[in-house]
């Protein structure tokens, strides 16, 4: 099972739409995928149209629960999801100066059946706090989306940094597996060249596909779909089936 965090401190950056519509693309193409939010803002759960979901993934931070017990099915062929809820406001301040609180959900995702999923993508909340450690710290990989805007660039040499720490205290097996260009208006040049520079500075770690600016991406989320539902058609769901096509892709070229 490939662990993927996708995370970037930046708010605005494509996090939350990435995870929700790559593990769309993915359970699309026969994969069977476990989502986690992570984000006390509960986007990714939302979006689901998982209204009630009681303390979600507080329970396993803060009152000892065990992850099966609450992972829901969504309404996307082949994705489950481990909703998150505003409780999640509070779990920094629960977990201050806890031993082990870095490693909480690491530990609790050895009780998931290695055979059960064929991804685990982790959507971790917008701040470089306690939940984004536990999910890089659980996970094997980093997806990083960047919005296709100068600023957004300055945000990502310290996200890379967070990583290294990580990986060299935590978790030795971390590695950043791709960065996608999100929000790309292909109107402007100054889109184009924040990706050339990405492309100039990262290589291959950067994924050819890019996510265009797309009206019916950022709609779909009010609808509780996924863009591959709400508009098939659209180039956001031509986008994200592109990117689950890489994804895919990336381990035939590992073996």
């Amino acid at each position: 099972m490939r662990r993927i965090a996708i995370t970037n401190q930046k708010g605005g950056s494509g996090k939350t739409t990435t995870a929700v519509n790559l593990a769309a693309a993915l359970g699309e193409k026969k994969r069977r995928v476990l989502l986690i939010d992570l984000d006390p803002q509960c986007s990714a759960t939302s979006w689901f149209g998982i209204k009630n979901p009681d303390k979600g993934i507080f329970r396993v931070f803060v009152e000892n629960g065990n992850v099966l017990d609450i992972i829901s099915e969504t309404n996307v062929p082949n994705v489950h999801l481990v909703p998150a809820s505003s409780w999640l406001v509070g779990a920094e301040r629960a977990l201050a100066g806890e031993v082990g609180a870095e490693t909480i959900l690491r530990r609790q995702l050895h009780q998931l059946p290695s055979d059960r999923w064929d991804y685990l993508v982790i959507d971790c909340p917008p701040a470089l706090g306690i939940l984004t450690v536990n999910a890089l710290a659980a996970a094997r990989e980093v997806l990083v989306p960047v919005e296709a805007h100068v600023l957004a660039l300055e945000g990502l040499a310290q996200l890379i940094q967070t990583v290294d720490v990580v990986k060299e205290r935590l978790n030795p097996e971390l590695e950043i597996s791709g960065i996608l260009a999100c929000r790309v208006d292909g109107r402007t040049r100054h889109a184009q060249e924040i990706v050339e520079q990405l492309r100039g500075r990262f290589g291959n770690l950067v994924y050819n596909t890019v996510i265009r600016e797309n009206v019916r991406l950022a709609e779909c989320p009010s609808f509780g779909k996924p863009i591959i539902q709400y508009d098939p058609r659209s180039y956001g769901a031509h986008d994200y089936r592109a990117l689950a096509t890489e994804v895919i892709r990336q381990e035939k070229e590992r073996k």
